[in-house]
């Protein structure tokens, strides 16, 4: 549990005033002192995360968040920080203060989170110290559209029925697409490129390899890892064809060279754009790399830090075959981690990681993001495609992709 990727879990986002009692919420359900508890309010001032297992939904991300009624120039930045966390969110638990119950603050929040269409439940703290009357809850759950459940994260009381609830309200549809299994049939096997270079990782695989991989063997297929030069050798040695052949971006060209035509062949990147968020709007997006024109902003984007290499791929070389391809210069600028403008109408194209460090949740709020401002957004893996023409190809396991180039 402890070693599943944060973007590979259901994000359930707790949110309430000040001293409503979320951080006490938060080391009830995890049964550790995770969060900060204190009676002096805003005690909390940055999202807090904890990863926590709630069976049968799995690992889960659980995050507390600072009081939706901070005050001053800090609080009005802390609020702002735990709007963001809307844009993550699976599942939303508003925390009411027995004393308080609903003001302004909850039902603003209630409306932010159900124009993302977010599932949420309401639960009542601290009834230890004061327990509402029914007519009350009724009153409240009245104003939220929500049910209101009582309990208290300091005696425990009410907490496993708190988790049960978790498990009903949780979207059935949180994690996507399967990353590769859906395309496969039990004994079919795939071969999977995987280049080690200066940006590998010493004595391990990067994380859509190893999801990949695991997607793989959970669909009762096989798979075989090679490095670039040794790919065809393994295809000759094979009694018959793969069912596909999955590559890391950078090696297109020499991988497609070497795939026979007849056998399918995608990227991890690619594989990752359908399984976070949707594969179809990115592919549209690769389609504005023809429009480019020199001194057009091109913002580019990764869902994660890291030491960047001579010839790193976000701050090199996508810039370098971007210039080529418009026959001039463009303005780049970089965003990683949680950064992510939400006014991004200065640029004339988008060009995001594979986001393997995000959940689904976070990518297709970016992606709605690109759409609703009508700024054209792909990924690494498709980009690349595109700019060595083998495009088409790679979204051979993918019909309606390729429909969209087709228009």
């Amino acid at each position: 549990m402890q070693d599943t990727p944060k973007g590979s879990r259901l994000h359930i986002a707790i949110f309430g005033r000040r001293n409503a009692g979320k951080s006490s919420l938060i080391n009830a359900l995890t049964n550790q002192d995770i969060a900060l508890v204190s009676d002096v309010p805003g005690t909390t001032t940055d999202p807090v995360y904890k990863a926590m297992e709630i069976l049968p939904l799995g690992p889960v991300m659980m995050i507390d968040t600072a009081g939706i009624d901070d005050v001053g120039d800090l609080g009005a930045l802390r609020v702002e920080r735990t709007m963001q966390v809307l844009n993550k969110a699976d599942l939303a638990v508003i925390v009411l203060d027995p004393g308080e119950g609903v003001t302004e603050f909850e039902i603003s929040l209630k409306e932010n989170i159900d124009k993302r269409n977010i599932p949420a439940l309401a639960v009542v703290n601290k009834i230890d110290i004061l327990k509402p009357d029914k007519e009350v809850v009724a009153v409240w759950e009245k104003e939220l559209d929500l049910r209101i459940h009582l309990l208290s994260a300091q005696t425990k009381l009410g907490i496993e029925e708190l988790k049960r609830l978790l498990i009903e309200k949780a979207p059935a549809d949180w994690e996507g697409t399967p990353v590769i299994g859906d395309l496969l049939n039990g004994g079919d096997t795939v071969v999977l490129v995987v280049p080690i270079d200066t940006a590998a990782p010493k004595g391990r695989l990067i994380l859509p390899q190893v999801q990949t991989i695991r997607d793989i063997l959970d669909h009762d297929a096989s798979c075989i890892v090679v490095k670039e030069r040794e790919l065809k050798d393994a295809l000759a040695n094979l009694r018959q064809p793969p069912r596909m052949v999955v590559t890391d971006s950078q090696e297109f060209l020499k991988v497609a060279a070497d795939t026979p035509d007849d056998v399918l062949l995608t990227s991890f990147s690619i594989l990752m754009a359908r399984h976070k968020g949707d594969l179809e709007t990115l592919v549209a997006g690769a389609k504005a790399i023809d429009t480019l024109q020199p001194g057009d902003k091109v913002l580019i984007a990764e869902g994660c830090t890291h030491h960047r290499q001579a010839d790193d791929i976000g701050k090199v070389k996508i810039p370098r075959w971007l210039r080529q391809a418009v026959g001039g210069d463009l303005q780049f600028d970089w965003v990683s981690g949680m950064q992510f403008p939400q006014d991004i109408s200065q640029y004339s194209l988008i060009v995001h990681c594979g986001s393997c460090m995000l959940n689904r949740r976070e990518m297709l709020y970016r992606l709605a993001v690109a759409r609703e401002q009508q700024v054209p957004i792909v990924n690494y893996g498709v980009l690349i495609a595109k700019i060595h023409g083998i495009l088409y190809r790679t979204l051979g396991p993918f019909p309606l992709a390729q429909m969209i180039l087709d228009e």
